[in-house]
């Protein structure tokens, strides 16, 4: 009896370390959002406790992580809710994400609830586009929608994952929403209202606005749809100042400044005096000019001196007695084809007015503005003497009679 229950356990145990089941097969999709409390359009006029985002399955906590100096970090990277005073606590719950205002549900809002794109499983599959939640505590659910596309106006390109402030006149509470990777933004129901709206180089990343940080802001009137255009670019209190020149040749000289200057507001040849030293004697300017600008008008000059040298060889050839030269009877080789131009690539810049690709809307629109440049090119008068230095000066610009009895200060150089 001893034996044959020994035998039993052993066998039984021998059976039990074969190998732990198999588990569930490897997941290649990343996660599903099942629901939300509230739900998306519900109206909770006395709404507590915790927002929740509920996947199908278990998500990585440490999912958007990152942040600094104050900028959220994780699972609260990828989640923005608005319109709201101080921090969101943002929190983990395995398959669910739970959010809700420092401050509290506050009545008579519309509470917009955005998950970014970005939430990863265990396995390491990545949900790569957002959702959005909207609910109530109060008034129904407007809508009326916000868009359009905001620029890095100095770079010459679109500003993606740029952060958008829209702020309803007069409260100063705003509503959140990011830019995608081509500069574009929307904002759906939204109430109506006059909005002030920032497109914000958040490059610290914690939804605000920071000194040096590039933005530009507009104001519209929200009916039923409104879109806004918004070029950004870094705003500074102290005016652009003038580097060391550098000499170009003999007649020019390249003037580079700490910022970029609007081209609508660059200085002209009364705003500049150059002086040569030791005496400080004016030296006239005859302009003061784009770099482009420049390089056009020097390859002007030089076809025009071009032309002349051949003008004139022309005319000694005339006036030379005539001679003739014996035949060339050298076998001179057929000329290489000229190459043959290639069609434009859809989308590239130098392509025709009949192209669809996806920058074309990008590159009419920034052709609309003048290039914000801080560097410009002065022209003298006569040439600039060698082995002699020179003081460059911007001067203040002139004020109007009014302006100058009320003792109004000039405005430096306008920035773009």
């Amino acid at each position: 009896m001893r034996l044959t229950a020994l035998a039993a356990l052993l066998a039984c145990a021998a059976c039990a370390n074969m190998g732990a089941p198999p588990g569930a097969p490897p997941r290649f999709t990343p996660p599903v959002l099942l629901a939300t409390t509230p739900d998306s359009g519900a109206v909770v006029p006395a709404l507590s406790g915790d927002a929740v985002i509920q996947f199908d399955e278990v998500i990585d906590e440490m999912a958007g992580s990152g942040g600094s100096g104050g900028a959220p970090s994780g699972l609260a990277k990828l989640v923005l809710l608005s319109p709201v005073a101080g921090d969101v606590s943002v929190s983990w719950h395995r398959s669910a994400i739970h959010v809700k205002p420092r401050e509290g549900w506050k009545p008579g809002r519309v509470y917009r609830l955005q998950l970014l794109p970005g939430i990863t499983d265990l396995q390491r599959n990545v949900l790569k586009h957002g959702a959005t939640i909207l609910f109530s505590t109060g008034p129904a659910i407007p809508t009326a929608s916000l868009s359009g596309i905001a620029l890095s106006w100095v770079e010459q390109r679109t500003l993606p994952q740029g952060l958008i402030r829209a702020v309803r006149k007069p409260d100063t509470l705003a509503y959140l929403a990011m830019t995608d990777s081509t500069g574009r933004f929307r904002l759906d129901d939204v109430p109506p209202g006059t909005y002030v709206i920032y497109a914000v180089s958040d490059q610290n990343s914690n939804r605000r606005l920071d000194y040096r940080e590039a933005y530009d802001s507009a104001t519209v009137t929200l009916d039923s749809t409104a879109r806004a255009t918004l070029w950004a670019f870094v705003h500074d209190t102290v005016p652009p100042r003038l580097k060391a020149p550098e000499p170009i040749d003999s007649t020019s000289f390249r003037m580079t400044f700490t910022e970029p200057l609007a081209v609508a507001g660059l200085p002209d040849t009364s705003r500049v005096r150059v002086f040569e030293l030791p005496d400080t004697v004016p030296v006239p300017l005859a302009a003061v000019l784009l770099p482009a600008a420049n390089d056009s008008l020097v390859a002007r000059l030089r076809a025009a001196a071009d032309s002349a040298r051949q003008a004139a060889d022309t005319t000694k050839r005339a006036a030379a007695p005539a001679t003739n030269p014996a035949p060339d009877t050298t076998r001179r080789p057929k000329p290489a084809p000229a190459p043959r131009a290639e069609a434009p690539t859809p989308g590239h810049p130098g392509a025709g007015p009949g192209s669809a690709g996806p920058d074309s809307t990008v590159i009419k629109l920034l052709a609309t503005r003048p290039v914000p440049t801080d560097r410009l090119v002065a022209r003298t008068v006569t040439p600039l003497k060698p082995s002699t230095k020179y003081l460059v000066v911007p001067a203040p610009k002139k004020q109007p009679a009014d302006s100058a009895k009320a003792g109004t200060a000039a405005a430096p150089p306008r920035r773009p």
